[in-house]
């Protein structure tokens, strides 16, 4: 995976003694906008927005 110049800002933030997960959102939609997320047999929809901000609706 090709990391960008903010993956790699990033990167410098989280340290090996982290223990929450990091995904990267690109990743979760496939490289597109959208993205379908099932938490307890709800679907919830991720979007990327044009302003690169994210919302996550039900």
């Amino acid at each position: 995976m090709n990391m960008s110049v903010s993956n790699l800002y990033l990167a410098d933030k989280v340290t090996a003694t982290d223990t929450v997960p990091v995904h990267d959102a690109q990743v979760l939609t496939g490289g597109g906008v959208q993205a379908h997320i099932v938490l307890d047999d709800k679907l919830y929809h991720l979007r990327i927005t044009r302003a690169g901000k994210l919302i996550l609706t039900k």
